[in-house]
Protein backbone atom coordinates (compact mmCIF):
# COMPACT_ATOMS: atom_id res chain seq x y z
CA UNK A 1 0.00 0.00 0.00
CA UNK A 2 2.88 2.41 1.01
CA UNK A 3 4.89 1.92 -2.17
CA UNK A 4 1.38 1.98 -4.51
CA UNK A 5 1.07 5.59 -2.66
CA UNK A 6 4.67 6.63 -3.36
CA UNK A 7 3.81 6.18 -7.00
CA UNK A 8 0.56 8.18 -6.88
CA UNK A 9 2.23 10.67 -5.04
CA UNK A 10 5.22 10.73 -7.59
CA UNK A 11 3.47 10.69 -10.83
CA UNK A 12 1.48 13.90 -9.93
CA UNK A 13 5.20 15.58 -8.56
CA UNK A 14 6.10 14.45 -12.12
CA UNK A 15 3.14 16.21 -13.77
CA UNK A 16 3.70 19.33 -12.05
CA UNK A 17 8.07 19.08 -13.18
CA UNK A 18 7.10 18.36 -16.59
CA UNK A 19 4.45 21.33 -16.66
CA UNK A 20 6.94 23.79 -14.98
CA UNK A 21 9.09 22.73 -17.66
CA UNK A 22 6.65 23.23 -20.42
CA UNK A 23 6.11 26.72 -19.30
CA UNK A 24 9.47 27.75 -18.85
CA UNK A 25 11.99 25.93 -20.86
CA UNK A 26 14.43 25.93 -18.21
CA UNK A 27 15.82 22.06 -17.70
CA UNK A 28 15.73 21.38 -14.45
CA UNK A 29 11.94 20.66 -14.13
CA UNK A 30 12.68 17.98 -16.69
CA UNK A 31 15.88 16.51 -14.96
CA UNK A 32 13.40 16.29 -12.01
CA UNK A 33 10.72 14.66 -13.77
CA UNK A 34 13.38 12.40 -15.01
CA UNK A 35 15.24 11.59 -11.24
CA UNK A 36 11.46 11.22 -10.04
CA UNK A 37 10.33 8.57 -12.28
CA UNK A 38 13.83 6.69 -12.92
CA UNK A 39 14.27 6.69 -9.17
CA UNK A 40 11.12 7.26 -7.60
CA UNK A 41 8.04 5.76 -9.49
CA UNK A 42 9.84 2.58 -11.08
CA UNK A 43 11.49 0.99 -8.41
CA UNK A 44 8.07 1.79 -6.10
CA UNK A 45 6.33 0.07 -8.90
CA UNK A 46 8.62 -2.68 -8.34
CA UNK A 47 7.98 -2.81 -4.97
CA UNK A 48 4.20 -2.72 -5.15
CA UNK A 49 4.75 -6.16 -7.77
CA UNK A 50 7.31 -7.88 -5.61
CA UNK A 51 4.81 -7.19 -2.34
CA UNK A 52 2.07 -8.66 -4.82
CA UNK A 53 4.07 -11.79 -5.27
CA UNK A 54 4.32 -12.43 -1.70
CA UNK A 55 1.52 -11.42 -0.04
CA UNK A 56 -1.18 -12.32 -2.60
CA UNK A 57 0.66 -15.88 -3.86
CA UNK A 58 -2.18 -17.69 -4.87
CA UNK A 59 -4.52 -14.82 -5.84
CA UNK A 60 -3.40 -14.07 -9.23
CA UNK A 61 -5.62 -11.69 -9.53
CA UNK A 62 -3.61 -9.31 -7.26
CA UNK A 63 -0.52 -10.25 -8.22
CA UNK A 64 -1.46 -9.34 -11.52
CA UNK A 65 -2.44 -6.01 -11.05
CA UNK A 66 1.24 -5.53 -9.38
CA UNK A 67 2.22 -6.96 -12.35
CA UNK A 68 0.57 -4.23 -14.83
CA UNK A 69 1.67 -1.46 -12.79
CA UNK A 70 5.54 -2.79 -13.50
CA UNK A 71 4.45 -3.27 -17.19
CA UNK A 72 2.50 -0.62 -17.87
CA UNK A 73 5.32 1.06 -15.82
CA UNK A 74 7.82 0.11 -17.91
CA UNK A 75 6.23 0.50 -21.91
CA UNK A 76 5.66 4.20 -20.26
CA UNK A 77 9.21 4.83 -19.91
CA UNK A 78 9.97 3.02 -23.35
CA UNK A 79 8.00 5.66 -24.73
CA UNK A 80 9.22 9.00 -23.83
CA UNK A 81 11.09 10.69 -25.95
CA UNK A 82 14.81 10.37 -26.62
CA UNK A 83 16.74 13.57 -25.71
CA UNK A 84 18.61 13.22 -29.13
CA UNK A 85 15.51 12.82 -31.03
CA UNK A 86 12.48 14.00 -29.66
CA UNK A 87 10.52 13.66 -33.30
CA UNK A 88 7.08 11.62 -33.16
CA UNK A 89 5.12 13.76 -30.99
CA UNK A 90 2.29 11.33 -31.37
CA UNK A 91 3.97 7.91 -30.63
CA UNK A 92 5.49 9.87 -27.33
CA UNK A 93 2.14 11.68 -26.19
CA UNK A 94 1.51 7.99 -24.98
CA UNK A 95 3.85 8.56 -22.23
CA UNK A 96 1.91 11.26 -21.01
CA UNK A 97 -1.32 9.27 -21.40
CA UNK A 98 0.00 6.00 -19.96
CA UNK A 99 1.10 7.58 -16.78
CA UNK A 100 -2.73 8.32 -15.85
CA UNK A 101 -2.86 4.92 -16.51
CA UNK A 102 -0.32 3.76 -13.91
CA UNK A 103 -1.40 6.34 -11.70
CA UNK A 104 -5.48 4.77 -11.82
CA UNK A 105 -3.75 1.14 -11.70
CA UNK A 106 -1.85 2.57 -8.47
CA UNK A 107 -4.88 4.10 -7.19
CA UNK A 108 -7.32 0.56 -7.47
CA UNK A 109 -3.82 -1.30 -5.65
CA UNK A 110 -3.85 0.90 -2.90
CA UNK A 111 -7.87 0.96 -2.32
CA UNK A 112 -7.58 -2.62 -2.73
CA UNK A 113 -4.36 -2.95 0.39
CA UNK A 114 -6.15 -0.48 2.34
CA UNK A 115 -9.59 -2.04 2.52
CA UNK A 116 -7.47 -5.19 3.92
CA UNK A 117 -5.87 -3.26 6.59
CA UNK A 118 -9.08 -2.13 7.71
CA UNK A 119 -10.81 -5.44 7.44
CA UNK A 120 -8.01 -7.21 9.64
CA UNK A 121 -7.92 -4.87 11.95
CA UNK A 122 -11.37 -4.67 12.84
CA UNK A 123 -12.47 -7.38 15.52
CA UNK A 124 -14.43 -9.86 14.37
CA UNK A 125 -18.86 -9.30 14.24
CA UNK A 126 -20.40 -11.49 17.35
Amino acid sequence: MISATIVELAVFAQAYFIAAWATDGDETPLDLHAFTGSWIVHPAELVVFISALFAFWGVWRWVGAGALLLLLGTVQILLAPPDEDPASGWVHGLHGLLAIVVLVVAAVVQHHDMRLLRQRALPPAP
